[in-house]
């Protein structure tokens, strides 16, 4: 599993657009796109102008595939606008039980 989290800065007046825009992307990935397992819009406790996207893919190119796609290109058109970001905070692949054995 590929797994990243970004973070946006958003203008104060544009927060409720961010969250409408981050979430409806979700739904669209995850009923879309076979790839894409997890797409979560996380509020920072301390600073409310702060968003993170906490995202899973299949893998590297189930998330390339989403970001070529439709549902990433409509986000950024709209919230490039009044959002600063993403800034990687973290991504990687997932290492799985086997491994720690």
């Amino acid at each position: 599993m590929y797994q990243f989290l970004v973070s946006f800065t958003v203008q104060p007046e544009h927060r409720d657009d961010f969250i409408r825009a981050a979430r409806k992307t979700g739904r669209d990935s995850l009923a879309n796109e076979p790839g894409s397992h997890r797409f979560e819009v996380v509020a920072d406790e301390q600073e409310a102008d702060v968003l993170y996207l906490n995202e899973v893919y299949e893998d590297v190119e189930a998330f390339n595939a989403h970001a070529g796609g439709p549902y990433f290109t409509a986000f950024f058109a709209e919230v490039s606008a009044y959002a600063e970001g993403p800034t990687w905070l973290m991504r990687g692949n997932l290492i799985g039980d086997e491994a720690a054995a």
